[in-house]
């Protein structure tokens, strides 16, 4: 294979550099303005958190130098020994770290705290390029389908265990790496089905519509509609299609009909063509030898069961104050002063911003510290106040050009290895964002993940670092092999 040496400094894409550059010094002008306090010693002092987090941004300068100088080939050959590692240090950390507000998730090295979830997610993602690129792999495979998961769940698992739940589901945006490169488009779609089903039963879990219980009758609602979709897009048999439609309206029809005369629970008539549904999929299977509606008769199944499962997991698995967050998130609790305490501050301090904000260090809900974690996981309030409407619109424009930069470079690469990990790096940080402004603004539960670049905290500058910087120094070497 031909092979070149490219200048790394030139050929490195200095228009992401430039977007990295203008985040990290927003994000430390939110510090700045989170943690300032009227007695502040300066913002430069290493003992307030605005002069630390300049430390850790400085000292993030030379780590940066060393990612790009090392030789491209160099990420690739130990990606499996990074994994490896992270992995030691995760279970490590697990019986080392001390108890921090009921997380055992933090190493603490004298004056130093790190996090290696952190630091975990770019060893992951080069494991999960690095197995994906190897020879003869494809998804459709079920041993490669299965030691991709393993590689992505294992981390997963481990910082569940650490008690760091929000850190853990970051993970999840693997799946759209692995969509992008051929997972089945209905493995997706059962994920979403899932959080659809688990939050519309939760949301109507105490809503009777007459004698019927309306959250599980959606749910079978939802399946009923799915299954004949799904028909349609797998075998395009419009016979079958009608025969359920058909059913399925007549059916509620007539109950629709009675109900007027006698009440009608019509979530046992959703079991009834629930069961006929199913049966006849299995039939249809059978008949033909067809496997698409047996697969289809399968979702349906599992969906049932996974309704029926969701109250266990939410009272049995769920911890305590994640059960509250989400009924909070739901709206199905309020609860200004405990759980919603911080969604509710969030939200004022964000709209007290108004169109251009009250100006640096002027936010009075930050200033006088409403709103805990203000300066870490709940950065994006500071914003809004303190810039208003355009200051946390430009914020969000900026992440949008920064992940749509990192998609485009990801597909200019000329190498699967090279690909997937930039497909990693750009999901990773879409998740982080949309899941960080949507608990800010009170759109999804509260989980406790930073936004990228502005949250404080050393290990999360230091791994979205790492994160991207290697990446990049792909990039810069796409040409060398062609």
């Amino acid at each position: 294979m031909p092979y070149r040496k490219i200048d790394t400094w030139r050929s490195v894409d200095w228009f992401t550099i430039a977007l990295y550059v203008i985040m990290i010094i927003m994000g430390w002008i939110s510090i700045c303005g989170a943690s300032y306090e009227f007695d502040n010693t300066g913002l430069f002092s290493l003992d307030g958190r605005a002069g630390s987090q300049l430390m850790w941004a400085g000292m993030a300068v030379g780590l940066i130098f060393v990612i790009l100088m090392l030789e491209s080939d160099f990420y690739d050959i130990f990606a499996y020994v990074f994994y490896i590692g992270m992995i030691l240090l995760l279970i490590a950390t697990i019986f080392l770290a001390p108890d921090i507000k009921g997380s055992r998730s933090w190493l603490v090295l004298g004056p130093i705290r790190l996090q290696p979830a952190e630091f975990a997610k770019f060893a992951t993602a080069l494991a999960v390029a690095k197995l994906m690129s190897s020879y003869g792999f494809t998804l459709s495979n079920v041993r490669n389908f299965a030691l991709t998961l393993g590689l992505i769940l294992l981390p997963m698992l481990l910082i569940m265990m650490q008690k760091e739940t929000g850190s853990a589901l970051v993970y999840l945006a693997f799946f759209l790496v692995l969509y992008r490169e051929g997972m089945s488009g209905y493995i997706l779609l059962t994920g979403v089905c899932a959080v659809v089903f688990f939050v519309t039963s939760m949301k109507f879990s105490d809503v009777l519509w007459g004698i019927t219980p309306l959250g599980q009758f959606l749910v079978f609602l939802m399946v009923l509609l799915i299954t004949p979709f799904l028909v349609q897009v797998l075998r395009r048999d419009g016979l079958v299609v009608k025969v359920i439609l058909i059913t399925v309206g007549t059916a509620f029809l007539i109950g629709y009909l009675v109900n007027f005369f006698i009440p009608v629970n019509f979530l046992w008539i959703a079991w009834g063509l629930m069961a006929a549904l199913v049966i006849y999929l299995v039939y249809l299977s059978l008949r033909g030898w067809v496997r698409q509606y047996a697969l289809i008769a399968l979702f349906a199944v599992g969906s049932i069961g996974f309704l029926y499962s969701v109250d266990y997991v939410f009272d049995e698995i769920m911890e305590p104050h994640q059960q509250i967050r989400i009924k909070v998130s739901l709206g199905l609790e309020d609860d200004p002063s405990g759980a919603g305490y911080n969604v509710n501050q969030s939200k004022i301090a964000i709209g007290s911003g108004g169109f251009s904000g009250k100006g640096f260090l002027n936010g009075t809900q930050t200033k006088l510290k409403y709103v805990p974690e203000q300066d870490t996981d709940f950065i994006f309030c500071t914003v809004g106040e303190e810039q208003g409407f355009v200051g946390a619109a430009l914020v969000v424009i900026l992440f949008g050009v920064f992940i749509l930069r990192l998609i485009t470079l990801a597909e200019r690469q000329h190498g699967t290895f090279q690909r997937i990990y930039g497909y990693s790096v750009a999901s990773i940080f879409f998740f982080h964002v949309a899941i960080n402004i949507g608990m800010v603004t009170g759109l999804t539960p509260v989980i406790g993940i930073p936004l990228p670049f502005f949250s404080y905290g050393g290990s999360s500058l230091w791994g979205f670092t790492i994160l991207l910087f290697i990446f990049l120094r792909m990039d810069a070497a796409r040409n060398e092999r062609l």
